[in-house]
């Protein structure tokens, strides 16, 4: 329950509960032995007082009543202790999938009512295939007490089943064979009606706005009549609920009325029993979603291309035709902007002489990226390299200074290193950790670099390493040290090239002495 404020959560606030489900005896076990260990006793008191709010032999929502009857069932006194402990509850009935709750404003009130939508516990089988949650049941009760469980929930089959030469056969009646229904009389009546009633229940996938919603009447119109899916997408116009899973994929992965047809015509994307396949159709809409996105962005590639070729050719046939005179010249000139001894990056060793560090970070300032990866390779920047940061100027939009200073620590830092390759994924990680931090300017992008920089030597130094582990483990992981031993410390051998060595010349002479005695004794034998 995210709730910044205490005040728009008090005993005053009206509340409903909705329910759709019936509780039965797995459910009162399954919430007793397996839920009640993960979330503790007062959630699910809290979860079976708001159950029984509805009417047990109806679902559907209950009476619109204050909180303040919620406060004095659970003994909880109507303050800001009271509030704090219900939305701690609340919260953990949340974190398991036992409730979802929604606050809903009425304008015309202006006022706020809760809505706490309960959700049926799961099946033994779907929890126990639910890697996150049988996990944390692991971590409160322990391995043997999940395993326990799961045998107390399962009732084995028998044991002449299990042999190999058994063989199962499906010998059940399908619907049509027993039942004639009248198929040549419409009721239109009966069907307006049971939509409407359909209609009422909330519906668990994410609203869409009017605008966003499609037409059953634009999808059939498009869809192909000798498809083997007709008769599925016919049954659509009686099932808002599908209609408006199709709705909000379309309007999160940017789908038309043509894209959704062309969809729904493939095999795999509706069940045996005439239902929407939500997941493959996610996983297909989210496929051609990647696939459109990329054929867009080559395509702004290329646009930009023709358009820099035109400017190019239209300047140079101007300058041919009409030289500019020397004010038009000032006035096109671009400003240059100075750059403060704080923002000074070092100058890297390739540039040592040809500039200094004043010039250097005026070119990073002023100069187009184009012109900068010129110079780090003064015969022609490799294909790759120029793909890559043309990529990021056209789709991402990045400032021409922000990927100067980039250009900067990829290839006079990062390059530097042994064993370090420039890849694209690499880039694109740092470009979107940097457009995450809103790096706009050139010098936030010198900060980032710097902090960048700090954190590479922290990981090639092992004394710092092990200091900000360190640091971090008393901070951070008390409680996780008071009850781990810690690891001895294994001394590290120093590096000792380049060192002055600690023995003296009459030591070194006896040394060698010795080896020539060995040497001739061996020889000698």
């Amino acid at each position: 329950m995210r709730i910044k404020n205490l005040l728009h959560f008090t005993e005053n606030h009206r509340y409903c509960v909705y329910r759709e489900f019936g509780l039965g005896h797995l459910d009162e076990r399954m919430l007793s032995l397996v839920y009640q260990p993960l979330t503790g006793a007062f959630a699910i008191s809290l979860y079976r007082l708001l159950c029984e709010q509805v009417d047990a032999r109806r679902v559907g929502y209950s009476a619109v009543e204050q909180q303040r009857s919620l406060f004095l069932t659970l003994g909880l006194e109507p303050g800001e202790r009271g509030r704090k402990q219900l939305m701690e509850q609340a919260s953990l009935l949340e974190a398991v999938g036992l409730l979802q709750t929604s606050r809903v404003y009425f304008p015309e009130h202006d006022d706020y009512i809760y809505e706490y939508e309960l959700q049926p516990p799961l099946s033994p089988g779907e929890f126990f295939r639910t890697q996150h949650l049988t996990l944390l049941l692991r971590d409160k009760v322990g391995k043997f007490a999940v395993l326990s469980l799961r045998e107390q929930f399962f009732a084995p089959q028998p044991e002449e089943w299990e042999h190999p030469s058994v063989q199962r056969e499906n010998i059940s009646q399908p619907f049509y064979d027993i039942f004639e229904l009248n198929t040549h009389v419409i009721d239109y009546e009966l069907e307006q009606a049971l939509t409407e009633v359909s209609a009422q229940p909330r519906a668990r996938q994410p609203k869409v706005s009017e605008e966003d919603l499609i037409n059953y009447a634009d999808i059939i119109r498009y869809f192909p009549r000798g498809s083997r899916n007709r008769p599925y997408v016919e049954k659509l116009r009686f099932q808002p609920e599908q209609m408006n899973i199709l709705s909000y994929i379309a309007y999160k992965y940017k789908l038309d009325i043509q894209d959704i047809c062309r969809m729904l015509d493939e095999d795999g994307v509706f069940m045996a029993s005439g239902e929407l396949a939500e997941e493959e159709i996610q996983r297909r809409a989210n496929l051609q979603f990647r696939q459109g996105k990329k054929r867009t962005e080559e395509r702004q590639i290329y646009e930009a291309k023709v358009v820099s070729l035109r400017k190019q050719q239209e300047a140079e046939h101007q300058a041919a035709e009409a030289p500019a005179t020397k004010a038009e010249d000032e006035s096109d000139t671009p400003v240059e902007h100075a750059v403060e001894m704080e923002f000074f990056l070092d100058v890297p060793r390739q540039f040592t002489g040809k500039c200094d560090t004043s010039q250097y970070n005026m070119m990073l300032r002023n100069q187009p990226y184009t012109r900068v990866l010129e110079m780090f390779y003064p015969g022609s920047v490799p294909n790759s390299i120029h793909d890559i940061f043309e990529h990021i100027d056209i789709n991402y939009k990045l400032p021409e200074q922000v990927m100067n200073v980039l250009i900067h620590y990829l290839l006079a830092v990062k390059m530097s290193q042994p064993g370090e390759r420039l890849s694209s994924k690499f880039v694109d990680w740092i470009v979107t950790n940097m457009l995450n931090q809103q790096v706009t300017t050139y010098e936030k992008a010198v900060r980032y670099v710097r902090e960048q920089q700090k954190l590479d030597q922290q990981l090639n130094d092992p004394a710092q390493g092990r200091a900000a582990a360190g640091a971090g483990g008393k901070r951070g992981n008390r409680t996780y040290n008071r009850n781990v031993r810690p690891k001895p410390e294994i001394p590290i051998v120093e590096n000792s090239k380049g060192k002055a060595s600690g023995i003296s010349e009459d030591e070194l002479a006896e040394v060698m002495r010795l080896a020539e005695q060995l040497q001739s004794g061996k020889q000698g034998s």
